[in-house]
């Protein structure tokens, strides 16, 4: 994804960015609407996730993650450099680092955050008002199913886990800001761009 984050002032005095949380479960439409809002104007910078996986394809360390060993990032996890983390497969780690605020926001830029639903409660537990979480979620679990079928990328088995898994996520919902469902893409684009704007005004 592209950020759309232009910092061209040099005035210390300048506001700091803020941070713009999204969760949902697989398939509820979450990376379009994102992608949608960077091109809206809203000053967005996407926060780079580190991973302890290899490189695919043409990834570069610093673009698409930052790429560390398995026992680098537990390093840094002991040095509490992480916002949120998770072990997803035995030594192949995921995490977002607090560093990667920093570099954003001080340049006046406003951090997206992309995570699971558990980074997402805990980074907006962290930064309290300086952050809006906002919950993407399908009109129903049939709905979401019909969705991932439509894919056509998953087995049956597949789709019943991630099934599954987005049941158990859409009871983190409570606990965000806000909770956008995506019946229609074009209204919830338009009412997430409306929170943002209310939000980062």
């Amino acid at each position: 994804m592209k950020d759309f984050c232009y910092h061209t002032t040099v005035n210390k005095h300048r506001n700091k960015g803020k941070l713009v949380i999204f969760s949902a479960p697989s398939g509820s439409g979450k990376s379009t609407i994102v992608q949608a809002l960077l091109e809206k104007g809203f000053n967005l910078e996407f926060s780079i996730s580190a991973t302890s996986r290899a490189p695919r394809g043409e990834e570069k360390d610093g673009v698409e993650y930052y790429f560390l060993s398995p026992d680098e990032f537990r390093q840094k996890i002991d040095q509490e450099a992480f916002l949120e983390w998770e072990e997803v497969y035995t030594d192949t780690y995921y995490g977002s680092l607090r560093s990667e605020v920093e570099r954003i926001t001080d340049k006046g830029c406003n951090v997206v955050f992309d995570v699971d639903v558990v980074g997402g409660v805990n980074i907006k537990k962290m930064y309290g008002d300086e952050a809006l979480s906002i919950f993407i979620q399908p009109p129903s679990v049939e709905e979401l199913e019909k969705r991932l079928r439509e894919r056509g990328t998953d087995s049956d088995e597949k789709i019943a886990e991630r099934i599954g898994k987005a049941e158990a996520e859409m009871t983190y919902s409570p606990q965000f800001d806000k909770i956008v469902v995506n019946d229609d893409l074009q209204t919830a684009i338009d009412t997430t761009a409306s929170l943002l704007k209310e939000f980062l005004k």
